[in-house]
């Protein structure tokens, strides 16, 4: 590492703040990708500018892909990418977006403030049946979909992933957030319905 460069600590490595709380496994999985490359923008000029850099834009409450990358529509204004795979694509984005002229919106700082957690596993439709009210069957809740609602008490942005759903919420709620799983998952594991 060069001097002077800054080094995340995210909430479940060691040091972060949520270190020692237990990610569960078993008939529910619960993954952190909080590391994950993210980048999101927000306010006037941003869906403009994405636009003019040949990033196509799905509707808002929608996701699209781009090169690699899960583009979340938050809103007309609010867009943000999730690279899980596609790294270096992303960072070619920022880069161009951090030399670029005005209107071009500004950071919303995602990477910074919102863990991004996966649910997965052969109870998972239970699970999510149980940290959240909204009915998110296929049938009714579509891969491209985003609900922006409560999800284990918190206010949460949620959609399919290929394994089964992420989760995105404020950082500092992450233990607690763990912990909601494992409730959860422990509640089914004992039969209650």
């Amino acid at each position: 590492m060069t001097a002077g460069a800054a080094t995340h600590i995210y909430p479940f490595v060691p040091g972060g703040a949520a270190d020692g709380t237990k990610l569960i496994s078993g008939a529910v999985v619960l993954s952190d990708l909080t590391g994950k490359p993210c980048f999101g923008l927000k306010g006037g000029g941003s869906a403009a500018w994405l636009a003019a850099q040949g990033v196509p834009l799905p509707a808002v409450n929608r996701i699209g892909d781009h090169r690699g990358m899960r583009v979340l529509r938050l809103g007309n204004e609010d867009i943000l990418f999730l690279a899980e795979n596609a790294g270096e694509t992303l960072a070619q984005i920022k880069a161009a977006w951090l030399t670029a002229v005005a209107p071009k919106g500004y950071s919303s700082w995602r990477e910074e403030g919102w863990a991004w957690m996966r649910l997965s596993g052969p109870r998972l439709v239970e699970a999510m049946s149980g940290l959240c009210a909204l009915d998110l069957r296929p049938q009714k809740f579509g891969v491209d979909d985003i609900a922006q609602t409560r999800v284990g008490h918190i206010e949460a942005v949620a959609f399919r992933s290929p394994t089964g759903f992420d989760i995105l919420f404020d950082i500092t709620a992450s233990a607690y957030f763990a912990r909601a799983v494992a409730a959860v998952a422990g509640h089914q594991h004992r039969g209650h319905p």
